[in-house]
């Protein structure tokens, strides 16, 4: 037995989502510098913060609904969101509201909205002011 204690083995990063190209939302992402699109994401979330959910007076942003950007090309996006239950009677108007907002930031010229379950929304997934505001922190 040597006298040298073993090195621990750092904790494996989570695997990281296959194919994704853009940046994801949520408590804890931040955005990469070295991620050339940025700014243009940082546009299109400004864009998003301006719709709020209809039964929740807080904007989908930070209640935490957007989930990620992917990339087809460099004006073509994917926005990944989902919504606080799958049965929400707005579901369709939201997702269109998404797109618009989307498409309205410059340098974009396509974007599609893809409605998600999994993972499922928790309170988790809000920003911080949202926690505030609605009592979770």
């Amino acid at each position: 037995m040597s006298g040298t204690a073993p090195t621990p083995t750092p904790p494996a990063a989570p695997p990281a989502t296959p194919g994704w190209t853009g940046a994801k939302i949520g408590p804890a992402s931040a955005w990469d510098a070295a991620n050339p699109r940025s700014p243009l994401e940082q546009k299109i979330l400004t864009n998003l913060k301006k719709i709020y959910d209809p039964e929740i007076p807080m904007n989908i942003v930070d209640l935490g609904l957007i989930y990620g950007f992917k990339w087809s090309s460099e004006t073509s996006v994917t926005v990944t969101m989902t919504l606080t239950a799958p049965g929400c009677p707005v579901a369709g108007i939201l997702a269109d509201e998404v797109k618009a907002a989307v498409q309205a930031a410059e340098g974009v010229k396509e974007a599609v909205v893809d409605m998600v379950w999994e993972p499922p929304w928790t309170p988790d997934r809000m920003s911080d002011l949202a926690k505030r505001t609605f009592g979770y922190a």
